[in-house]
């Protein structure tokens, strides 16, 4: 599982990411911005949280991936599927995961060498999707699932076949001390574990 970030400042990010880490998240987004400062924020919060393994989300042009590159961050996600940015991410040596929507897109990100794919935005789609793809399309990349999901969508996406989910603007809830998490995610991440371990 991962989780998907928009902190507009480096106080959010971390009343963010300590709940995030506390549960046992590993894996986290973090929005690109092409702010010049971001990639110095970005590497303050590595070595705040150092357990953790950081991307950068919404990547959806050259200047983006070399903001993520520019950060230190081990690889980029993008909301959609252009032949470019995959090689221009490949000559930063920076693993990029494509959107893809369609079995087109699907196909065109396989045949232009992408590691992954999320399948973007999840929540417009049943999550039997992927797995009706296997057919004609098969093998299928490793699959992420995002866009719109909630903690209590992610059993149904998991054990319906896509390799991962992707949790975003379902994560929190703002109160007057601060953002929450929203109840779900607890419990989801107790049955991921049961999976490892059995």
């Amino acid at each position: 599982m991962l989780a998907v970030l928009r902190p507009s400042s480096l106080e959010e990010a971390r009343a963010q990411l300590l709940p995030l880490q506390q549960l046992g998240l590993v894996h986290v987004e973090l929005a690109v911005s092409l702010d010049p400062g971001w990639p110095a924020m970005v590497r303050a919060l590595a070595e705040q949280f150092p357990q953790l393994r950081l991307g950068g989300a919404s990547v959806r042009c050259g200047a983006g991936l070399e903001a993520v590159a520019a950060a230190g961050l081990g690889y980029a996600v993008s909301p959609i599927l252009e032949r470019e940015l995959l090689r221009q991410a490949e000559g930063l040596g920076l693993p990029l995961v494509p959107g893809v929507f369609s079995p087109t897109e699907v196909a065109a990100a396989v045949r232009w060498g992408a590691p992954a794919v999320k399948l973007y935005p999840a929540v417009a789609l049943p999550p039997s999707y992927w797995a009706s793809l296997r057919g004609p399309l098969g093998p299928l990349p490793f699959c992420i699932a995002a866009g719109g999901l909630t903690p209590q969508d992610g059993r149904a996406w998991l054990q319906a076949g896509v390799d991962a989910i992707a949790l975003g603007g379902q994560l929190f809830e703002p109160t007057d001390s601060g953002p929450r998490l929203r109840p779900g995610l607890e419990p989801l991440l107790a049955w991921l574990r049961s999976r490892v371990d059995a």
